[in-house]
Formats: C-alpha cells, structure tokens, sequence
C-alpha cells in the first residue's frame, strides 16, 4: 500500500501525540494514587488540632504523660475524642430568643382563643446505642465512590496513634508496620510528642478512583484533540516537504530524459536545499560529461577520418595510374599508418584507463636516471632541430615507486611535445628536486609560450593550443591527455606552467620512496 508523504506526517504527529497523552494519564494516575491518600491524611491531622492542643495542655498541667492511663490505651483515643465532642456541645453558644411580635389593633378585637387542655409530658427516648465503625472490604473500596464524611469520621478515631517525644507508644492505635504521618505536640517550644495517623487505604483509594474515574471521561476529548492537531500540522508540513520534493522528482525525470540543462531552485536553507545544490552539481557534471562525450566522438571521427583520407587518396593516386608504387609513394603511405596506428593506440590506452584497467606495475625506480637516459636518446634530433638540450643537477633523493615502461612512454611524449612546438634557437631543460617527501621533475622549453587561458586545458583530449602550438606540426592532442592518465595510474600527477624559457614547463610530481624502501 502506498502511502503519501502527508497520510505519513499524520500518523506519525497522531501516535506522538497519544503516546504524550498517554504518559500524561499513566504519570497522573500513578501521582493520583501514590499521593492522594497522604493528602487525606493531612486534612485529618488539621481536624485533630483540637485534640492536639487538648494534649498539650493536659501535658502541661500534670508535667507529663502520666495522666494517660495504664489500661484501656487503645480505646483512650476515642474516649478522649468523645469528651471533647461533648465539651464543645456544652460550651456552644446558645440560640438568640425569638422577638416577640407586635399584635395590630384588628388583631386585637379577635378574642383570644380557650386555653387548651393540659398534655401529659412524653419521657424522652432513650440514647441510640453508638454504630459500630464500618468494616469495608478492599474490593468495595476499590470500587466505591466518595465515603460520607459521617463514615470518615467514625473511622478515624481507629487510626490515630500517640506517642511520646522518642516515639515510644503511648495510647490509640498501635503501630504495626503501617506508614504513619504525624505531627508534632509542642509545649513551651519543645516538642513532647506525636500525634500520629495511619494512612486509610480504603477510604482515599476509593477517592482516587472516583477522581480518575471523572478523569477518564475527558479522554475522548484529548484524542479528538490529538486527532485535529496531528491532520493541521500534518498538512501544514506536507505542504513545506512536497513542493521541493516535486521539484527534485520533476528534475530528476528530466535527467533521465536526457535533459541535463535541468536546475532546481536551491534557496532553501535546510537538508533540501543541500539536496537541490547537490542535484544541480550532479547536472552540471552530467552536462559537462554529455558534452565531452559528443566532442569525444566527433574529435575521434576527425583524428581517425585524415590519415584514412591520405591513404585513400594515396591508393586511388596508385589505381588511376598517377602515381607509381615507388619508395616515396610507400613511404607516406606507411607514415600515415604510423599515425593511424598511434592514434588508435592512444585511445585505446585512454579508454582502459577509464575503466580502470590499464595496467602499471610499479618498482623502485631511479626516475631521474631513467628521464636522464630518455632525455640523452633524443639529443640528437633536439640538435638537429636547432634546440640546445641541457640538463640540471642530480637531486639528493630520486627513488620512486614507478612503471618504468610507462614512465618512458610519459617521458617520451613529452620530450616529443617541446622538440616539435620548440622553436628553432630554444632552450630544452631538464631538471629534478626533492623537497617534503616529494621529487618533482620539470621539463622547461623556450618560445613560443602558452597563453594563461590554455594553462588549465592543457591535457584535456583533443585539446590542441591555436597558432604556434598547432596541428600543422602533427599530433591529434591526445599525448597530453595520456601522460596525465598513465601518471595517475602510478599516483602521481602532472602540472603545467609558463616556463622561464618563454615557453612551458610540464612538472611530474612522484613521492619519494623512504629510506631503505
């Protein structure tokens, strides 16, 4: 089943919200249980200030706890409990006399009633024996609602405790391992006892489960709240995710057609903006590789298309009877398979390098003894070119990790590149230098030089520079390309610069092999 990206923001928002709501019920019912009971506690032990202060007084007077007697201790509590009653009954202020009422003179002329006949006193009934305090079972408490306080009442009396200021037992209740709150009996500043409270389980359970029971009914409304807040801030964030989103699968289908001149509005600030830059870099590259491919295939045809050209004419010159098969007519023939033949080669090795299969087996090689030996085999034609080879001092570290045979064909090409772009009077220099674990090894020719805004292009295939340094003196621009790709075969790398000669300097880096190595 396929869901949007909207219905996911709403379950997710949805479960988040119940699962607060939840844990908001399960901690106020656990708080509503643990607690509740200690409240209720607290509210006796403010109903027994009056007996407190009774105690105080008591204490006072006799300079002790000796006016408590020795038995019946259990039941003094109680005892106490009920003079107390009947002393504030006593003591009550009795009730203000009823105002006589003013007879009007129409009343007046009313004769007065016979007097009645009298009525023989009823003897009063006698005093109802005291109810028993209630027994109430657990699974009643548990699910009985409020008790009256009449039931509070006669309960308490059972669970109040006295002890001295050491916490010895005194009177009322005894304690049996039940938790207790108290409060201090105090006289002239010390305190010289405690009055002590069992926690009544069943009577304040019995209040926490009305009070969670209330609770529960309001339950509904807190998951048609959640229900309401999860749909609003769901679509609110659908609608900020899915344009971006649209417009990123929008654009990638677009690549995929082949559309690479495809951007993406990249203003956003956050993971999708980073998402639409990325995707629009990705897009860039992908155009930049489409449009190297195309230039690729089309330099290739033209490079291959010349000396296939030359050798038809060539051959048709020989048919037609033109020419004679003569040495100089095999001659360059064979001089245009030569190049036909290197260029293929060029670009085979170039297409291997791009899968990754070109093969290097790298030794421990003396690179500057091996450029040196390269470079002496082409004095000859350096000096018959006009050129003035010379080279510079042995570095103090040379040994390298290298391919020796495709060093020779680096060292080569480019050895080929300055004698031919060289012009006539030059200066070809080869030199070497050691410096931070590296060997670098710079080829520096003379005039004519390279414009700065060919530096950077230099070793692209195909790439050939304009007027001094082009086509006319051979080559299909892909000696440079290669030499890049062979050195890189062999972790190293090859840089271009303005040579001091007024021509280029083609610098290969290698790291040196450590000591011993």
């Amino acid at each position: 089943m396929k869901l949007s990206i909207g219905h996911r923001l709403f379950i997710s928002v949805l479960l988040a919200i119940l699962a607060v709501a939840a844990s908001a019920v399960l901690l106020l019912r656990h708080k509503v249980l643990a607690g509740f009971g200690d409240y209720a506690v607290g509210i006796e032990l403010d109903r027994l200030d009056e007996l407190s202060a009774a105690l105080a007084r008591q204490y006072r007077a006799r300079g002790g706890w000796e006016f408590i007697p020795g038995d019946g201790r259990q039941a003094w509590i109680a005892r106490e409990l009920a003079r107390l009653q009947r002393v504030r009954e006593t003591t009550a202020p009795a009730l203000p006399p009823i105002p006589a009422v003013a007879v009007s003179s129409s009343a007046a002329a009313v004769p007065p009633a016979p007097p009645a006949l009298p009525v023989p006193p009823v003897p009063p009934a006698p005093p109802a024996p005291p109810l028993p305090p209630p027994q109430v079972s657990d699974a009643d408490a548990a699910a009985a609602p409020l008790l009256p306080e009449p039931l509070l009442a006669l309960s308490l009396p059972r669970r109040i405790t006295l002890l001295d200021a050491k916490s010895g037992y005194l009177a009322g209740r005894k304690p049996d391992g039940l938790p207790i709150a108290r409060r201090a009996i105090e006289v002239d500043g010390r305190t010289v006892g405690w009055l002590g409270v069992a926690r009544g389980a069943r009577p304040s359970d019995a209040m926490a489960y009305a009070f969670l029971e209330q609770l529960h009914s309001s339950l509904w409304l807190i998951v048609a709240a959640a229900v309401t807040l999860s749909a609003l801030a769901a679509t609110l964030l659908a609608r900020h995710f899915r344009r971006p989103i649209r417009a990123l699968e929008d654009g990638a289908r677009r690549l995929a057609e082949g559309r690479f001149d495809t951007r993406l509005e990249a203003a956003r600030s956050d993971e999708l903006g980073e998402l639409a830059r990325h995707f629009n870099a990705l897009a860039e590259r992908l155009q930049g590789a489409d449009s190297a491919r195309r230039q690729w295939v089309a330099d290739t045809s033209h490079e291959l298309r010349t000396p296939l050209a030359v050798l038809r004419a060539q051959v048709e010159a020989l048919q037609d009877g033109v020419r004679q098969a003569g040495p100089d007519t095999l001659d360059a023939m064979l001089r245009q398979v030569l190049a036909l033949n290197k260029l293929i080669d060029e670009l085979y090795a170039l297409a291997r390098a791009d899968v990754g299969a070109l093969e290097c087996r790298p030794v421990p090689v003396d690179l500057w003894q091996l450029a040196c030996d390269q470079f002496d085999a082409f004095g000859a034609r350096m000096a018959a070119a006009g050129l003035a080879p010379a080279r510079g001092s042995a570095p103090a570290q040379f040994r390298v990790r290298a391919d020796p045979d495709r060093m020779r064909q680096v060292l080569d090409n480019l050895f080929e590149n300055s004698l031919r772009y060289t012009a006539p009077g030059g200066q070809v220099v080869l030199s070497a230098q050691a410096e931070g674990g590296l060997l670098h090894l710079h080829l520096d020719d003379g005039a004519p030089g390279v414009p700065d805004a060919a530096l950077a292009r230099l070793g692209e295939r195909f790439y050939r520079v304009d007027a001094s340094r082009s086509r006319a003196h051979g080559g299909a621009g892909l000696g440079l390309a290669l030499c890049r790709r062979l050195l890189e075969a062999q972790g190293a790398s090859l840089a271009f610069a303005h040579a001091a000669q007024g021509g280029l300097r083609a610098t290969i880096t290698f790291p040196l092999l450590e000591d011993g190595a």
